[in-house]
């Protein structure tokens, strides 16, 4: 049996508008414990991607000490500290300012192997899942090694 993106993508996807901004994007990163998010028009058509680094960049150099701290608090899913979320509020950017916009992508098709393969090549954490140019779903890393771990006869 064949395993596939839409066998193991989270469905419905998050997105987040081109609109929203930093502050938003930040809380909704952190509390879903993502690592990144798909930027959709209101059709849900993918226009980009904005990752915790693209968060951070402006403030590399102000956070640069601090980085570790920061991404341990996101990774471990505490609520982020509210000097840090006034902070990112000061920002005026949007999801559009900072976002990614060519963005690896699946088909519900898509096999588990060409899934990993993508992954490990293009060195991302997350996959947009699409139908017809619109966001249906997301394949995570983790998705992948819970799908391995319950199949392991995929591995030989």
């Amino acid at each position: 049996m064949t395993i596939t993106a839409a066998d193991i993508m989270t469905a419905p996807a998050v997105v987040v508008l081109p609109e929203t901004n930093m502050a938003e994007i930040a809380s909704l990163l952190a509390s879903k414990h993502f690592s990144a998010v798909p930027v959709c028009r209101a059709d849900n058509t993918l226009v980009g991607i904005v990752s915790e680094s693209d968060i951070l960049k402006p403030f590399r150099e102000s956070v640069r000490a601090r980085r570790d701290w920061w991404l341990g608090v996101i990774a471990e899913g505490e609520a982020l500290p509210q000097d840090f979320l006034d902070y990112l509020r000061q920002d005026t950017r949007t999801a559009a300012d900072v976002m990614v916009r060519h963005v690896h992508t699946a088909t519900e098709g898509t096999s588990l192997p060409e899934l990993a393969e993508v992954m490990i090549k293009q060195g991302i954490k997350r996959l947009p899942v699409l139908r017809d140019s619109k966001v249906v779903g997301v394949v995570s890393r983790s998705d992948l090694v819970a799908a391995i771990a319950q199949s392991p006869a995929m591995l030989v």
